[in-house]
């Protein structure tokens, strides 16, 4: 029995270690208060594990009983309950009480188990020691009171996860998931040591929270994997180009495949699951106006609809006409009415297009109710005007349509870091953009972006004549 036993905490001590392998390198991308105390969780059952193994080999000293009980009666339980505190809380207040909460034991248990004797260390043996039978009175006290502490934390965050995943968005729900897996198996760690256990399934327990960590980490919220497939929608009719031709030569027109609405397209790929290999930088290129990539018909004119006469360019994929010649590829025209329309080459002299590291994107896309669309996009036009007058760190707040799918709505925004995102979501304009779009909305899937590159410039405004 004591070899079985060894040879299952042994391998929990390396699950546990790979784990913490894991959590380090995923903290190297993204730092966050919960993988750092969840690190400290599996360090710590990485350590316990080991000794519960060297024990059952070699057989316990007050060693390797110390390193198990700090380990695995202490800290492990401990920065699990800290960690789901740092995923759950909402407010900075909360998880800096979290911290504080964690820290302190950490320290006040820690020196007590290390200063505080073992009694009677003469009585180990190869079998898992309790530790009721070899602490003092200080250490047995201050471990019962730090998992009373542990089993309340544990409960509440179970019940904030839930209640939350009941209206909330595909993170609370990501997030639910993880808490339904790791606050049953640390509350059954907890009993594990409050009350006799015999010592296979203690190690087993330890080497399972591990996994568990892994498998709440690892799993990622894949955007519109839980959403029913939903049929493609019928291909918008080719665009019907109404030219200031007077005088100009009738020619049929060329037959054009249906327009592509870039963005819009992709995300209706994805849902719908298209496998092979897809050209995408190809797809969210337009050529000219909405059209096709490639070369134009023979009527194709490369300009903007102002009813300006224009020669073609290099911009718009055109062929002169009417003995009005092209200008030249290397020095191009700008000099023509102020449309709205960017066209390359048009960044500032001496700027760069790499931005700063610490910019921090979402991209939001949502799926509305029947009906739902001209109430979203007032709501929504209303807080774009609310985040342009309060949120000088948000740098674009950009809320689309899709042509081809005409209940989704995407939302796409970059802000100076995450610092400001931060303060973003505590703006009473964007409480009650979340709360009064909830009756709207069918389904809302979150991608967060990272800028590698970029160009901005200040968008046109709609005016009236």
């Amino acid at each position: 029995m004591e070899v079985l036993v060894a040879v299952i905490a042994f391998a929990g001590a390396l699950l546990a270690a790979i784990t913490t392998g894991a959590l380090i390198g995923r903290l190297r991308e993204e730092a966050s208060g919960w993988l750092t105390a969840w690190i400290i969780t599996t360090f710590s059952l990485c350590l316990a594990l080991g000794a519960v193994g060297v024990g059952h080999l070699l057989g316990f000293a007050p060693l390797t009983f110390r390193i198990y009980q700090i380990g695995g009666a202490l800290l492990a339980p401990l920065w699990l309950a800290i960690g789901l505190i740092q995923l759950l809380a909402e407010k900075r207040s909360a998880q800096f009480s979290g911290w504080a909460l964690g820290v302190g034991l950490t320290l006040i248990g820690g020196v007590i188990m290390l200063i505080d004797p073992v009694v009677a260390p003469e009585d180990f043996t190869k079998e898992l020691p309790i530790g009721n039978t070899f602490w003092d009175l200080w250490p047995e006290q201050l471990l019962r009171v730090v998992h009373v502490v542990i089993l309340l934390i544990l409960l509440i965050s179970l019940m904030v996860a839930v209640v939350r995943w009941r209206g909330g968005d595909d993170y609370d729900a990501d997030n639910m998931n993880a808490t339904v897996v790791l606050a049953p198996t640390g509350m059954a760690l907890v009993g594990a040591f409050l009350f006799p256990v015999p010592g296979p399934f203690v190690a087993a327990l330890l080497g399972g929270l591990s996994g568990a960590i892994w498998y709440a980490v690892a799993r990622p919220l894949a955007p519109y994997e839980d959403e029913e497939d939903e049929p493609a929608p019928p291909p918008s009719p080719p665009p019907q180009q109404d030219w200031q031709g007077y005088g100009r030569r009738q020619e049929p027109e060329p037959e054009l495949p249906p327009l592509r609405s870039g963005l819009g397209d992709l995300v209706a790929e994805y849902r719908a699951g298209e496998t092979g290999e897809v050209d995408y930088a190809a797809r969210m290129q337009t050529g000219g106006f909405g059209a096709p990539v490639g070369p134009s018909g023979p009527d194709a004119f490369g300009g903007p609809m102002t009813g300006t006469m224009m020669p073609a360019d290099r911009f718009g994929g055109g062929t002169p006409e009417y003995g009005m010649p092209a200008p030249q590829p290397a020095v191009p025209e700008y000099n023509m009415p102020a449309t709205g329309v960017v066209y390359a080459g048009a960044a500032s002299i001496g700027a760069t297009a790499k931005p700063s590291p610490n910019i921090y994107g979402i991209l939001t896309v949502f799926t509305l109710l029947d009906g739902s669309g001209e109430a979203f996009d007032k709501l929504a036009e209303e807080t774009v005007e609310a985040v342009q007058a309060a949120e000088p760190d948000t740098l674009v707040f950009v809320c689309h349509g899709v042509k081809s799918a005409p209940l989704q709505r995407i939302v796409y925004e970059l802000y100076r870091d995450e610092v400001a995102f931060s303060e973003h979501q505590r703006q009473p304009h964007m409480e009650r953009f979340a709360t009064e779009r909830q009756v709207l909305v069918l389904a809302t899937n979150v991608i967060e972006l990272s800028v590698n590159a970029a160009k901005v410039v200040p968008l046109p405004s709609a005016f009236r004549i």
